[in-house]
C-alpha cells in the first residue's frame, strides 16, 4: 500500500525541493512531506490523519520544473500562500509608516553610532558627542530634587521608613501615599483615573496656582508624562471621513508628538505659524487663516497650544491668551494647553498664566462653555524626572457622555505607572515653611531654575554674535530654536545628499563636533527659513564648548559653501 510520511526539519521558511524524477518533497513552516515514487495523492488507502493531508506532494511532471519557474512558485508561495509571513511593510497599518519623531531621528541614530565608534578607538575630530537634542534634565548631569527621591525610596521600600536618617515630612508623605496603594505596596495596580490622594492633591495645587479657582478631582486624571493624555485626548477627538474628517490645529513649529499623533490615529493636521519676528508670538489672523483653509477639506475640531513652547522658548502673554480663548470660543473649538514648561519661565517681563485661570477670570460666558484640557508633568521644570513617567491632565466643561468615555478609555489602560503617580503628588505637594525639608527644597529649586536661567542668556548671547545666525529671547521652556543662512550652494549640495538643507548641516557639524542639534526641519517651518533646536541643559561648562563649536562650525561651512 503506497504511503505518504511526514518528517519533522529545523527548516523556518517555504522551499521547493527536487531530488530526481521520482522524489520529490516540499517544506512547509519546518514539516517536510514526501512523496515515495509509488504513492500518489489518490491513491486508496493514503494515509492522511495528519493534519497536513490536504497539502498534495507535486507529481513526476513538476520534478523538471526550471529554477527560475521554481524560484516563482517559492515566491508566490510566501507572498499569497499559508506559511507567508501575515505582517510586512505592505500589509501594516499605513498611518504608523506616516509616524516621524524628529527628536529621536536618524541624526540621533548617527551621534549613537559615533559613540559606539569612539569607545572602539576610531579616531575622530573630537573626543565626545554632546547631545542637546532632548529635554533630558537627569541624563544632562541635572540633579534630582532631594525630598522627592527621598520619599519615592521609602515608597519603594517601606523599611526605610524605621531610618532616622530621613526627615519627618519625608516619611509622613510616603506613609500618606503608602496608605492610598493597595496592600500598602507601589507595586499594586492604582484606580484608573490615579491615586486618590494624588488626585486630590493635584487639585489643590492648580487651586493655589490659579489664585483659589476651584478645580474638583474628578475632572483631574493621572496620565503616564503628559504625552499620555494628550494622545488620550486626541483619540477621544477623531473621527469622520474624506472632508469630514477630524482636524486638529497645531502650532509650527511644533513638538513631534503632535504631528506624530495626529498621523498615527489618520488625523488631518492644521498649521498655524507662530510669528518668529515678534518673538514667536502666536498671531490671531494666522490662527484665522489656517482655519479658513483647513475647512475646505476637514473638520477641525481642537486647537492645541504649548506655553511656555517647545521647541521654539517663548512664553505667551495674557492678552494673547484671552484672544485664544475668544477664537476658541468663535469657532468652536477645543482648547489642548501644553503647559508643562509652566515653572521655567526666566526673561524679565515674562510670566506664566495658565489658560484655565485666564478663562474663569474672563467671565462665566467663556468659563461655562469652552472646552478646555490642560497637561503638565514631572518630566520638566525644575524637576526633569523624564524616566518616571509622571503627569496629569485637567478637564474643563466635557459633556458627561464624553467624560464617561474617558473613564472607559483610561480603564483600558489599567492605570499609569504608580512610582509616576507618587512623584507627580509630590511635585504638587512638596516641603512647605516650617517643614524640615522646605530650605533645602527651595534651595535646590531655586538653583536649578536660576541655573537654566543663566543658560538661557548665554546660549541667546553667543549665538547671536554669529553672522548668519538669528536667536530669538529664551524667555522660558528648555530650548532655543535659532535660525541659520544658507547659501544656494549649500542648498543644492543638500538636495543631491536627498536631505533636508538643515538636515545636511546638523549631520555635517555633528560629524565633525560632535555636537547633536535637531534640524528645524523636524519641527517644521515656513518654506525658505531654517533653523535648529537645541536644549540649553547641557552643564554650563559643555554648554560653553557646546557654542563655541557651533559658533566655528558656521563659520567654517559658511565661507565652504559662500
Amino acid at each position: 500500500m503506497a504511503a505518504t510520511w511526514i518528517q519533522r526539519i529545523p527548516s523556518r521558511n517555504v522551499r521547493l525541493l527536487t531530488g530526481g524524477r521520482n522524489d520529490t518533497a516540499f517544506v512547509c513552516g519546518g514539516v517536510q512531506q514526501q512523496q515515495h515514487p509509488a504513492a500518489h495523492p489518490s491513491t486508496p488507502g493514503v494515509h492522511s490523519s495528519s493534519p497536513l493531508h490536504r497539502f498534495t506532494a507535486p507529481s513526476r511532471a513538476h520534478s523538471g520544473l526550471s529554477a527560475s519557474r521554481l524560484g516563482y512558485a517559492k515566491e508566490k508561495m510566501s507572498e499569497n500562500g499559508p506559511w507567508g509571513k501575515v505582517l510586512t511593510i505592505d500589509t501594516m497599518n499605513p498611518t504608523v509608516k506616516k509616524v516621524e519623531y524628529a527628536v529621536r531621528g536618524p541624526i540621533v541614530q548617527r551621534a549613537v553610532q559615533i559613540e559606539k565608534e569612539l569607545r572602539e578607538g576610531v579616531k575622530k575630530p573630537f573626543a565626545e558627542v554632546i547631545k542637546a537634542n532632548i529635554g533630558d534634565a537627569h541624563a544632562m548631569g541635572q540633579q534630582p530634587i532631594t525630598f522627592f527621591r527621598q520619599v519615592l525610596a521609602m515608597c519603594s521600600y517601606p523599611e526605610l521608613l524605621n531610618d532616622s536618617s530621613f526627615p519627618e515630612d519625608a516619611k509622613h508623605r510616603a506613609r500618606r501615599i503608602l496608605q492610598s496603594c493597595g496592600g500598602s505596596s507601589l507595586g499594586a495596580y492604582s484606580a484608573s483615573q490615579g491615586i486618590d490622594c494624588v488626585l486630590q492633591d493635584v487639585a489643590r495645587y492648580i487651586e493655589r496656582r490659579d489664585g483659589g479657582i476651584p478645580c474638583d478631582p474628578e475632572n483631574v486624571y493621572l496620565t503616564t508624562g503628559a504625552s499620555d493624555g494628550i494622545m488620550t485626548m486626541l483619540k477621544l477627538l477623531v473621527c469622520g471621513v474624506d472632508e469630514g474628517r477630524s482636524g486638529v490645529m497645531i502650532s509650527i513649529p511644533q513638538y513631534p508628538l503632535y504631528s506624530a499623533a495626529l498621523a498615527e490615529l489618520g488625523a488631518v493636521q492644521i498649521n498655524y505659524y507662530l510669528n518668529e519676528d515678534k518673538c514667536w508670538s502666536m498671531d490671531l489672523s494666522e490662527l484665522k487663516r489656517s482655519l479658513k483653509e483647513a475647512r475646505r477639506h476637514c473638520n477641525p475640531r481642537a486647537l492645541c497650544i504649548i506655553n511656555p513652547g517647545n521647541p521654539t522658548g517663548q512664553v505667551q502673554s495674557r492678552d494673547c491668551i484671552e484672544d485664544v480663548i475668544r477664537f476658541a470660543a468663535k469657532e468652536r473649538l477645543l482648547l489642548m494647553a501644553d503647559e508643562v514648561y509652566q515653572d521655567n519661565v526666566y526673561a524679565e517681563g515674562c510670566e506664566f498664566h495658565s489658560f484655565k485661570k485666564v478663562l474663569f477670570e474672563m467671565g462665566p460666558e467663556y468659563s461655562d462653555s469652552v472646552e478646555l484640557v490642560s497637561f503638565h508633568s514631572t518630566s520638566k521644570c525644575y524637576m526633569g524626572e523624564c524616566g518616571f513617567r509622571g503627569g496629569y491632565m485637567e478637564i474643563i466643561n466635557m459633556d458627561p457622555e464624553v467624560k464617561a468615555q474617558l473613564n472607559k478609555l483610561v480603564s483600558v489602560r489599567l492605570c499609569p505607572p504608580v512610582p509616576g503617580q507618587a512623584l507627580m503628588g509630590l511635585v504638587v505637594n512638596p516641603p512647605q515653611p516650617g517643614e524640615p525639608s522646605y530650605i533645602n527644597f527651595i534651595k535646590e529649586r531655586s538653583a536649578t531654575l536660576s541655573a537654566l536661567a543663566e543658560k538661557a542668556r548665554l546660549t541667546e548671547e553667543i549665538l547671536n554674535t554669529v553672522p548668519g545666525i538669528s536667536c530669538n529671547p529664551v524667555q522660558g521652556a528648555m530650548y532655543s530654536f535659532p535660525s541659520i543662512s544658507l547659501s544656494k550652494a549649500a542648498i543644492e549640495e543638500a538636495a543631491e545628499n536627498n536631505q533636508a538643507p538643515d538636515m545636511f548641516y546638523c549631520m555635517r557639524l555633528l560629524e565633525e563636533t560632535g555636537i547633536c542639534l535637531v534640524p528645524g526641519s523636524g519641527f517644521g517651518q515656513k518654506d525658505g527659513t531654517y533653523h535648529f533646536r537645541m536644549t540649553i541643559l547641557p552643564p554650563m561648562d559643555k554648554l560653553k564648548v557646546l557654542l563655541t563649536k557651533v559658533k566655528e562650525f558656521h563659520q567654517r561651512f559658511t565661507n565652504q559653501y559662500s
